[in-house]
């Protein structure tokens, strides 16, 4: 297995442990948490404002920040500010990319991974790819790959990534707001199925090398 899938792997694995760690420090001090930050208009916009900053400048997860979210505003509004942040941010990223091409976006990303990820992009059905995209990564250099290897209109690649975006980031806002153990519950099952996709890709391409070699 490639070494970028494997990091890639471990990457989401890592969110998610720390998600279910962030978790657990907030409920297990919600009141210490809802006591010394501040829940107000204030604090949402600071939120907003790093989860736009979270595409735009550094492309790294701000999943683990949903539980204290949650916390602060209730899983609704958490969720509805995540999307604003997310929406807004990713619009700025594909804007940046269609306007200062790949010289701006190799400075925030590998010029390999972005040309690798350019083969991957179909040429047709650009529209549910992308919501597929955003169901599953709201985060990471999507936006500034679309925005440099595609055609799509600014307000077709908008709204696509608001209806990706809306259920992804309203579960990740409600299993923020739930109990301990079933963070953990789906933890285990998340990191079951990612053990389970390595151990099938690794069959593949053993497999294609045995059949190869035969």
């Amino acid at each position: 297995m490639k070494r970028e899938k494997i990091n890639s792997i471990l990457g989401i694995a890592f969110i998610l442990i720390l998600f279910a760690f962030c978790s657990y420090l907030v409920q297990s001090n919600i009141e210490l948490v809802q006591s010394y930050l501040y829940a107000g208009f204030l604090g949402m916009m600071v939120f907003v404002i790093l989860v736009i900053l979270s595409i735009v400048i550094a492309p790294v997860s701000v999943v683990p920040l949903f539980p204290l979210a949650s916390a602060l505003w209730g899983w609704q509004t958490a969720g509805l500010l995540g999307t604003i942040g997310w929406t807004i941010g990713a619009v700025i990223a594909f804007a940046l990319a269609r306007s200062y091409g790949v010289g701006l976006v190799r400075k925030l990303l590998p010029i390999k991974r972005i040309y690798q990820f350019e083969k991957k992009i179909p040429e047709k059905n650009l529209f549910l790819t992308l919501v597929f995209l955003r169901m599953v990564t709201p985060m990471d250099g999507v936006s500034y790959i679309f925005g440099l290897f595609t055609n799509m209109t600014l307000r077709s690649y908008t709204l696509a990534t608001l209806i990706g975006l809306v259920p992804f980031t309203f579960v990740v806002s409600y299993m923020g707001s739930m109990p301990f153990y079933f963070v953990i519950l789906f933890l285990s099952i998340a990191l079951a199925l990612l053990a389970l996709g390595l151990l099938v890709a690794y069959y593949k391409k053993n497999k294609k090398h045995a059949v190869k070699a035969g």
